[in-house]
């Protein structure tokens, strides 16, 4: 037994703080945004919660070599997941993402995420002496691992998630010992296989945001509405914000999608650019710690998984803020732990699992 107890001894506590600092800020934020929602949202986030915290445990607890020895397995059932969705998936708002099953939804793209980062952590966990001896195998299956499932994900249509997927294998791409020459190659394919899928393999609405994003003028009442009134509720929130459940744009509906894609916004007009400044704080305190956990993890395979966590929770933040500032076009990235979205905050929650697990396991075998 006390070898069963010994991880959970060293129990991160920055690691937890931050989490729960973030967790806090999100949920005194949806309930305002919610107020002038579908009534049942902040209840129903409440209770994936629940289940996020036990998954967080469940991530945390289980050894993280049984998931480097289960990687393939783990890929390929959520490739199959992905296909699965195209032939028999719920549609939703035009696209279809989800799994149905009574009133909640699975959606495979999410676990893509982990997927990709587990299978990039035991494919450049091998030998360094092997990957720089043979590049090209490994940037060809690098491609083959990533570009099955986005080009699946782009399928459905999700831009911002098969986006996600890219930059975070990109990320971890970076810190494998491969020669500089092959790196750049990867990345000039990805480049333009990226240039490819903008000119070629949008839909029509995703490239109107492209173009709306270039030139808001264009369309300012109808694909340029979201990112206007965001702007506007930030600015509105000026230093100290307009106070709690007092923000105009929110509460007057001002402001599409401000539970989901949003809610950066209604933080910022209800709590200034003081409160802005507080939760991207917590997000950097939270990303700085999971880099210095790779940085400090036992082994390869520890190493990169966490370079993969930390480069998705870098992300999902990157994009949603530069979106929601008018600073990148609207893909619909979520916040984490503070937009609401069942699929989302679980897959954000496994991730700080996997993150507590690497921690926990720093020291002790």
């Amino acid at each position: 037994m006390s070898a069963l107890r010994k991880p959970w001894a060293s129990f991160d506590g920055p690691l937890l703080i931050s989490v729960l600092a973030i967790v806090a800020m999100g949920l005194v934020n949806l309930y305002s945004a919610t107020r002038v929602a579908p009534k049942g949202l902040f209840s129903t986030q409440l209770m994936f919660f629940g289940i996020g915290t036990v998954l967080f445990l469940l991530a945390a607890a289980v050894d993280y070599r049984v998931l480097q020895r289960l990687a393939s397995p783990i890929y390929l059932t959520v490739l199959a997941m992905l296909i699965g969705v195209l032939l028999f998936g719920k549609v939703v708002n035009g696209s279809r993402r989800w799994f149905g099953f009574a009133n909640f939804g699975i959606q495979p793209s999410e676990l893509m995420k982990l997927a990709l980062i587990v299978a990039y952590a035991r494919l450049f966990s091998a030998d360094p002496l092997d990957l720089q001896a043979r590049p090209v195998r490994y940037a060809l299956i690098w491609h083959a691992v990533l570009f099955v499932p986005a080009i699946l994900i782009l399928k459905q249509p999700d831009l911002g998630t098969a986006l996600l997927c890219v930059f975070v294998a990109a990320s971890m791409l970076l810190l494998v010992p491969l020669h500089a020459k092959v790196k750049a190659g990867v990345v000039a394919v990805d480049v333009s296989a990226a240039a490819l899928v903008i000119l070629f393999g949008l839909k029509d609405y995703q490239k109107k945001r492209f173009l709306t994003f270039l030139h808001p003028e264009l369309d300012p009442t109808g694909a340029g509405w979201h990112a206007r009134q965001a702007i506007f509720a930030i600015g509105s929130g000026r230093l100290t914000g307009k106070g709690y459940l007092r923000g105009t744009q929110n509460q007057l509906q001002f402001l599409p999608e401000h539970w989901t894609d949003f809610p950066f916004a209604v933080w910022a007009e209800e709590w200034g650019l003081l409160g802005c400044l507080l939760l991207l704080l917590c997000y950097l305190v939270l990303i700085l710690w999971s880099i210095y956990l790779a940085h400090e993890a036992r082994d390869r395979f520890a190493r990169y998984m966490a370079i993969g966590c930390a480069s998705l929770l870098f992300w999902h933040v990157s994009i949603n803020i530069a979106m929601v500032i008018g600073m990148a076009p609207v893909v619909g990235v979520t916040l984490p732990l503070i937009s609401y979205g069942g699929s989302s905050l679980l897959t954000v929650m496994v991730v700080l699992g996997l993150l507590m697990n690497v921690s926990m396991r720093k020291y002790n075998y």
